[in-house]
């Protein structure tokens, strides 16, 4: 029988070599001020960022740059282009990608026949949720896609 950890752990494996992607984490100090800083790293699966020993959950998604232009229409397209701007401020370099606000996935939880963040297990089978408004999935196929896409 699958666990989400054993299923992971193969992906982590077919994973090796392949580039990962910066984790971030805001702070804020009176000398530097606020910024996202780099704190890991890991492959980006979709809603799930894997590193060498965990799952999390994907939530913000950003790329690094100056803030450019500031005659913006949307106050939306001012704040996302302010975001990236302090994850440039805190050390990612311009154009890299930056994951905030993630969060640890409990894959004991999950293999114990519960849920956490979007793995849950439904009928034996250990599943990913792939989007706020999709079902679930079984989680072997979505990381064999997923990993074909990264590979």
């Amino acid at each position: 029988m699958d666990t989400a950890a054993r299923l992971l752990d193969d992906a982590r494996s077919v994973l090796a070599g392949v580039p990962k992607e910066g984790l971030g984490e805001e702070r804020s100090s009176r000398w530097r001020g606020h910024r996202i800083v780099r704190v890991g790293e890991a492959w980006h699966l979709g809603v799930l960022l894997l590193t060498d020993t965990h799952a999390l959950a994907t939530a913000e998604v950003l790329r690094a740059a100056e803030p450019g232009r500031r005659g913006y229409t949307a106050e939306s397209a001012r704040d996302r282009a302010e975001r990236r701007a302090l994850a440039l401020r805190g050390g990612f370099r311009e154009g890299e990608i930056a994951h905030v606000g993630w969060s640890v996935i409990d894959v004991e939880a999950v293999d114990a026949g519960g849920s956490s963040g979007p793995l849950s297990m439904i009928d034996g089978v250990p599943s990913v949720r792939w989007s706020a408004a999709g079902g679930f999935v079984p989680l072997g196929g979505y990381l064999r896609e997923r990993v074909e896409l990264l590979g």
